[in-house]
């Protein structure tokens, strides 16, 4: 699983161009699942995320997590994460796990995310979606659960 994670003052999903689902001060969770994801990803992916410090404490340091803070937390599946551009102008995205594998790893990420933050919102998978945020810092971390060392 690779995420890319963007601390945020506020954020928005739009879906289909209709319903927007909004969060305040948090982090915006960008998402992508390839074929030899699992449950470990998961479990290892969200002690990571929740656990990050990433936020201002007191004195302006980067020593607070989301949990510290009590912020919340958007999610939004996104296969491009796991685009191929070595060769040609046109991307791969075979790595990308297919939506069989996918989605029902994206709904335990969510299931598992939920249990631990204040709020999450998140996009519809396979949507088409508008992502805004005001990206605080701005701080903007990507994670790879295949670098886990």
């Amino acid at each position: 699983m690779k995420a890319v994670l963007q601390r945020c003052s506020s954020a928005t999903v739009r879906i289909e161009k209709e319903k927007e689902n909004k969060i305040d001060q948090g982090l915006v969770v960008l998402l992508g699942i390839t074929d030899d994801d699992n449950e470990e990803d998961i479990t290892w992916l969200v002690k990571k995320i929740i656990n990050l410090r990433i936020f201002d404490d007191e004195n302006g340091i980067m020593n607070c997590s989301l949990l510290d803070i009590e912020g919340e937390l958007l999610l939004v599946s996104q296969f491009t994460l796991h685009a191929l551009t070595k060769k040609g102008n046109r991307p791969s995205y075979i790595k990308a796990a297919k939506p069989e594998i996918a989605i029902p790893l994206y709904e335990k990420f969510k299931a598992a995310m939920v249990k631990e933050v204040k709020k999450l919102e998140t996009g519809v998978f396979g949507a088409n979606m508008e992502v805004s945020l005001v990206n605080d810092g701005p701080v903007t971390i990507i994670i790879d659960t295949k670098n886990k060392t």
